[in-house]
């Protein structure tokens, strides 16, 4: 069991809970950036305890929700029960064969932060989409990262600082770049819509580029 997956097992009871303006804000962006799909296939990367799944389910055709932490994924099978749904674990810093279908939208929600060879993710995901899919990337942005943010949580025990790696505005797009895909979207979300301070979150989709 990785780090990662410890820390996330742990955190799940009180992940939906405790105060957390990136999950909040995140959850905002994706709903804003991808509100007018519809009747899609999805693949949902670090579903969680289903924070978002419950509102892509209701824009799906199908919904895979994909987790490294077996105790987000028991919430989120608790929180979302459309036959529309269904979660696996996986980890996906190793090749993508927990599913063999492809899909017509990808998203990843605070992920990338954990993951330090973009480039690797960004491969399997093109893999995965079907012709004109897209993929959608919310993370904590790092202008955040560089002022010394990252994911973390409190227990009783102490505070739990998960591994993180710093990703630039042109890592992403330049892993996109290198692998298919073109840009389609970026947006910055700051806390409260005051522009004067740090952005939050970055958000991004990519489309595959199909030759021919």
């Amino acid at each position: 069991m990785t780090r990662t997956e410890q820390a996330y097992n742990l955190w799940a009871e009180q992940y939906d809970s405790n105060g957390n303006r990136t999950r909040d804000l995140e959850a905002k962006a994706l709903r804003s950036v991808l509100g007018e799909l519809k009747n899609v296939d999805i693949l949902e990367i670090g579903c969680g305890t289903g924070k978002n799944s419950e509102w892509l389910v209701t824009k799906a055709q199908r919904l895979l929700g994909v987790d490294l932490s077996g105790k987000m994924l028991d919430l989120a099978r608790q929180k979302v029960t459309d036959e529309k749904a269904s979660f696996i674990q996986a980890d996906i810093n190793q090749d993508w064969d927990f599913t063999p279908q492809k899909f017509d939208l990808i998203t990843f929600s605070l992920v990338l932060e954990h993951i330090e060879n973009l480039d690797f993710i960004f491969a399997q995901a093109s893999q995965k989409l079907k012709r004109g899919g897209l993929m959608y990337v919310g993370e904590l942005h790092p202008f955040k990262q560089y002022s010394g943010t990252k994911a973390r949580f409190d227990t009783e025990e102490g505070r739990t600082t998960l591994d993180c790696f710093t990703h630039h505005v042109s890592d992403f797009t330049g892993a996109a770049q290198r692998n298919g895909f073109t840009l389609q979207h970026l947006e910055e979300w700051f806390d409260e819509e005051d522009r004067s301070g740090l952005p939050r979150i970055l958000t991004l989709v990519v489309g595959k580029i199909y030759c021919g």
